[in-house]
């Protein structure tokens, strides 16, 4: 980890998730037509997801979700984190509420994406979550 953040051992963005009604069309306006690149893609039962890098190995994830009023929406930004337990423990400590405490998971993503993540709630409700690859 080479960020300068010492509070959560890195820093800086890792990825901002979006719902996105139109996920084939979403998926080639961000690759075909703004030059990002898909890093990662799966398949789950709430649907179709990806991870795009921008260009600089920041990401933007898109989660296809058919609901009413829930297309276009910001989900939460995920900060980059050397130590995903520090880092919340940290949040915490600031005043952050805990949405999920850290969580070892894999990505079902081709190649296969593991991470330990987090999640809290900032002070006027956002949501952040800490992204640790592993």
């Amino acid at each position: 980890m080479t960020g300068r953040n010492t509070r959560l051992g890195g820093g800086g963005f890792h990825h901002v998730a979006m719902n996105v009604k139109d996920f084939d069309a979403s998926l080639n306006f961000y690759t075909g037509g703004l030059g990002f690149t898909l890093a990662r893609q799966w398949k789950s039962e709430s649907g179709r997801g990806a991870m795009l890098d921008t260009g600089d190995g920041n990401y933007l994830e898109i989660f296809e979700k058919n609901v009413p009023g829930s297309q276009g929406t910001i989900i939460h930004y995920a900060l980059r984190t050397s130590d995903c337990r520090a880092a919340h423990a940290t949040a915490l400590e600031a005043g952050g509420r805990e949405k999920q405490g850290p969580t070892d998971i894999t990505i079902p993503s081709q190649p296969e994406f593991p991470a330990t993540i987090s999640f809290v709630y900032g002070p006027d409700g956002e949501e952040i979550e800490f992204f640790q690859e592993r």
